[in-house]
């Protein structure tokens, strides 16, 4: 059974690195772009810019599997992820914890990957990126985790170390749902 694999975690815990590489890694999975209303940057995700008219346009449109607002922007899925899942392909998406109830009532058999690190960690993460202001970061730090340990399907991942031991983790965790 092909699996849509949401990936979940604070700003800074390293999400878009662990996903770059699980993709080098040659993971069977397809990669799902996120369209997001922040300009493309050096060394950002790898994510589609639309203005805030074209993403409206396209969500009214029903164009958007997914969909959510979140630190004054607007986050998207493309509904391309529905053809990959009913073609037998398992997904993976850069999620938001805060839209999991609504991804999970439209797939109620996702797979949550939760990404943790130490705030110390967070914080030099978030500086050394420089697009937060430091009040910024504090409000980001100091947000409360959402994913309730109950949530079914959950993973929980730290990545705190080397990126070679987060994403071989990150490998492994989507490998004990792939396996056939």
């Amino acid at each position: 059974m092909p699996r849509l694999f949401y990936i979940v975690g604070a700003s800074g815990v390293g999400k878009d690195a662990l996903m770059r590489y699980a993709r080098k890694s040659g993971i069977p999975c397809l990669f799902a772009h996120r369209y997001i209303t922040r300009p493309p940057e050096e060394g950002g995700e790898n994510h589609i810019y639309l203005t805030e008219e074209e993403f409206h346009t396209r969500k009214e449109k029903g164009l958007f599997a997914l969909a959510w607002e979140s630190h004054g922007l607007s986050y998207g899925i493309g509904r391309e992820i529905d053809t990959w899942l009913e073609n037998g392909c398992d997904v993976i998406v850069n999620g938001s914890r805060a839209y999991l109830p609504e991804a999970l009532q439209r797939y109620p058999d996702l797979v949550t990957i939760r990404i943790e690190a130490d705030p110390e960690v967070i914080r030099q993460r978030l500086e050394n990126r420089g697009r937060e202001t430091a009040r910024d970061i504090e409000k980001r730090i100091q947000r409360a985790p959402s994913v309730p340990p109950s949530t079914p399907n959950l993973i929980s991942i730290r990545n705190d170390g080397l990126l070679e031991e987060g994403g071989e983790a990150l490998i492994a965790a989507i490998a004990t749902y792939t396996a056939h």
